[in-house]
This record gives structure tokens, C-alpha cells and sequence, in this order.
């Protein structure tokens, strides 16, 4: 939920730094400029200006959580510095209303010679909190940090992940009116990345959240709204969908694009031995069937690459390779992706990506692994396809669509040549899916009397 009055505003900041070649040069700058006034001559600056940030406005209301993404050095940081006061603006306003809690560079706000529990007073303080009031959370506090005995310990030494833990802890106690966090949490564990990101949601229903991350999908699944800034200024502020899909076309257009792969799995449509959902003749007799409708493949969707192949035709079949239009989940299909190579191929890679409305990618698989020892290499004007088996998962209720792309190279160097970033799409009409992102299918589900404890 949105409220009118915003919360944050930034009215045409910007950040100008003066760098000089070599020390002496900053000396020079100090003493000239009185002798040239004096003497009325003048010989330059001895330094050069970089702006970190330049120019930028836009508003953050209360019950919006904005996510700003962008290259290294493109000014995030400094942006949020500049919002949180740890750096004075050389030009434009801030507007602030609220109590703002920062996690940014690591172990700011710490002193490494005082234990982990003397950081948490120094930390709520610097925060806003009295001692008091941090005595009466720090149990709280310590709880959520779960770092045990270390709690003791000179923060001089824990890991990343442990300080992180202790940082993320107090601002989450502080009654914040607005959250800044600046990648942060790219050094946590996963099991305490998930602890803060159900907090954040949570935060978010009615208070303000600022979130920097090259981590995309994590960007998709907080934030409603995203800045895409590069040399301080912003290109895109905008739906997350639509900024993160121009930055990553931004990013593989002017860089090689290293593939996703899932699992090695040489055995084409073998469905033998796959495990079946005993329940989906129950499920599919009743209202809680997943029917999936599948569209037609779009050739002219949006999309970017080199340009050396295109992809011509996406199909899901079913095990028998028939065409679906309806696919119902739970069942055994085959994404077919046929490629036309206008170039020689020395090693192609074609793989694909489902994701939901949101962007927030699913489920999906490339053919690297599957083929890293024995490529298929092409010539020019050579057709090629790839086709993937599985079992279709459940989908909850809601548009999906698909992302297809070709490249030629290897995991780590290869060039992007087609990319289609809405292949095919997919509704799902009903489902028996009632909390998650996807339902898989079970081969067993048992539940069991005994006759006594075990």
C-alpha cells in the first residue's frame, strides 16, 4: 500500500569529487590559488572533477520498497550514502521523513576491538535507540544474530557472514521508518538470507525499503519498483519487470553471457523410470487440476544478441512429440527450441528459463553440461534443435512466460546471438497449488498410524 506523502525525496543531486594525479598536486591546489589572486595570473586546477552522481531525482513513498541496480561504479552507493548523510551532496536536496537505518558498507557502524555485544549498543546508538531501549531488545537482537558464543567475541574476529548477522540484526530492532541496504546480504548464508528477506516483506507492507543488489531475482521478488542508474545517472525508474529486462539486455548486448546449467542429462526423453504423482488421477477429475494454457510462439518478440542465429520455432510437445496448446500440470512434456545458424557454431549452447509475472525465474536448463565434452558444432546456414523432457510442474494461477536464448561458447566465455525474452507464454487457469512459486509432483505421499512411540 502507497501513501500519498512521500517519504523520501531527491530533488537533481549530485556528488562532484576532485582527483588529483599524485599528492603533491592537492598541495598545489591549497597554496596557488591565493598567490594567483595576488598576483592576478593563473595556471589551472591541478585536479580533475569525477561526478559520482549527477542529476538525480525521484520520490520513495511510505509502503514502497525501491530497488536500485546497476554496473560497479555507477554511482548506487554513493547514492545512498548521500540519502543516509554519511556523505554531503555537492549540489541538489534531500528530503527525508522518518527514521532511516542503513546497512552499508561492510562493518560500518562497528568497532573491531569491541566485542560483538558491545557493537550492538555503539550500533543502536548510532542508530537512535537509547541504552534502555537496546537492553530491552538485545535478547531479540542476539536471537536473530544466532551467532552463539562468538557474541563475546572482538568483532576484529568473525567472518563477513557473522558481522553481517550482527549489522542486519540491530537495524531490524531500531522501529526504522525506512530501511537502506546495499548489498549486504550477498555475503550471508542462505538460510539467514531467507530470515531477512521474510523480514523485509514484511517491513515493507507499511514502512519504506531501499535495496541495492546485482542479484536480480532478488531485486524481482522485494521490490515493486527499480532505478537502473550508470555514470550517476539514471537511465530507467520504472516497473521492476521492464527495468531489470533493458539492464540485462544492456549487460549480455555489451558483455559474453555466462549460461546457467542445471544437471547433466544425456538421456533424451527417457520416461521410463520418471516418478508419477499417484494423486494426479484424483487431482485431475477435480476442480484442483492445473490447466495450463499454452500460446503460440512469438518470432518477433522482444529480444537482442549478436545476431548470428535466430531462434525460429518454440513447442511444447507431450511424450508422444505432438504439439500441445492445453498442457495440464503434473504431466510429462518437451520444450522443443529449433535454431537456424547463420554463422559457423564451434560449440552452441540453447537453453531456456520459465519465469512468472514478476520476472522471478522458476525452473529451467540449458545443454552445456549435457554436450561440454562433444559439441555440436555447425556451419553457416545449418539448422539445429534442442529439446528438454520433463515433468511439467504445477503452476499456482497466473501468466508465465519463457525465455529462450543461443550462444556459442562455454560456460565461463561465449558470445549471446539470440536471446527472446517472451518465447512462449503460459496461463495457468486453476491449480491445486496453495502457497510456493511452483508444485512438484510427489511419487509418494503416506501418512501412517503406529501402534506405539517410535
Amino acid at each position: 500500500m502507497y501513501f500519498d506523502t512521500p517519504v523520501i525525496e531527491v530533488q537533481q543531486l549530485g556528488k562532484c569529487y576532485q582527483v588529483y594525479a599524485k599528492p603533491s598536486d592537492r598541495l598545489k591546489q591549497i597554496v596557488w590559488p591565493p598567490i594567483q589572486r595576488l598576483l592576478g595570473q593563473s595556471i589551472g586546477s591541478q585536479f580533475h572533477e569525477f561526478h559520482a552522481v549527477q542529476g538525480v531525482s525521484f520520490q520513495v513513498h511510505k509502503g514502497e520498497s525501491l530497488g536500485i541496480i546497476g554496473r560497479n561504479g555507477s554511482g548506487k552507493s554513493s547514492l545512498l550514502q548521500l540519502i543516509c548523510g554519511t556523505l554531503h551532496p555537492s549540489a541538489g536536496q534531500i528530503s527525508i521523513k522518518g527514521r532511516v537505518a542503513a546497512l552499508l558498507e561492510l562493518g560500518s557502524g562497528f568497532n573491531s576491538d569491541f566485542t560483538g555485544r558491545e557493537n550492538v549498543f555503539l550500533n543502536a546508538s548510532l542508530l537512535g535507540l537509547s541504552r534502555l531501549e537496546t537492553q530491552i531488545r538485545f535478547e531479540s537482537i542476539a536471537a536473530f544474530a544466532d551467532i552463539g558464543e562468538h557474541l563475546e567475541q572482538p568483532i576484529r574476529t568473525y567472518s563477513s557472514g557473522m558481522v553481517v548477522r550482527l549489522a542486519f540484526a540491530v537495524m531490524a530492532h531500531v522501529d526504522a521508518d525506512i530501511l537502506v541496504i546495499d548489498e549486504a546480504l550477498a555475503v550471508g548464508d542462505a538460510l539467514f538470507t531467507q530470515k531477512c528477506m521474510r523480514f523485509l516483506r514484511d517491513f515493507k507492507q507499511d514502512k519504506t525499503v531501499l535495496f541495492v543488489s546485482h542479484d536480480i531475482e532478488s531485486l524481482k521478488a522485494l521490490c515493486q519498483r527499480v532505478i537502473w542508474l550508470d555514470k550517476g545517472r539514471i537511465v530507467h525508474d520504472g516497473p521492476t519487470k521492464e527495468v531489470c529486462q533493458r539492464y540485462l539486455d544492456f549487460l549480455f548486448s555489451a558483455t559474453p553471457v555466462v549460461a546457467t546449467s542445471v544437471r547433466r542429462d544425456a538421456k533424451a526423453h527417457s520416461f521410463d523410470d520418471a516418478p508419477r504423482d499417484g494423486r494426479l488421477d484424483f487431482i485431475n477429475q477435480s476442480n484442483l487440476r492445473n490447466d495450463i494454457q499454452v500460446f503460440q510462439f512469438d518470432p518477433k518478440g522482444a529480444g537482442f544478441g549478436a545476431g548470428g542465429a535466430h531462434i525460429r520455432r518454440v513447442l511444447l510437445l507431450d511424450a508422444q512429440a505432438q504439439s500441445l496448446s492445453w498442457v495440464v500440470g503434473g504431466e510429462r512434456v518437451i520444450l522443443s527450441i529449433l535454431v537456424e545458424c547463420d554463422v559457423a557454431f564451434s560449440s552452441p549452447i540453447i537453453g531456456f528459463m520459465v519465469k512468472d509475472r514478476t520476472g522471478q525465474a522458476l525452473f529451467g536448463d540449458n545443454t552445456w553440461l549435457s554436450y561440454m565434452d562433444a559439441p555440436v558444432a555447425t556451419v553457416s546456414g545449418q539448422w539445429i534443435k534442442a529439446e528438454f523432457a520433463f515433468e511439467m510442474p504445477r503452476l499456482p494461477a497466473g501468466d508465465y512466460s519463457t525465455v529462450v536464448a543461443v550462444v556459442d561458447g562455454n560456460q565461463a566465455d561465449n558470445v549471446h546471438h539470440h536471446w527472446l525474452h517472451d518465447a512462449l507464454h503460459f496461463r495457468s487457469d486453476c491449480s491445486s497449488v496453495a502457497s510456493g512459486l511452483v508444485g512438484l509432483p510427489m511419487r509418494t505421499v503416506t501418512l501412517s498410524r503406529l501402534s506405539e512411540k517410535e
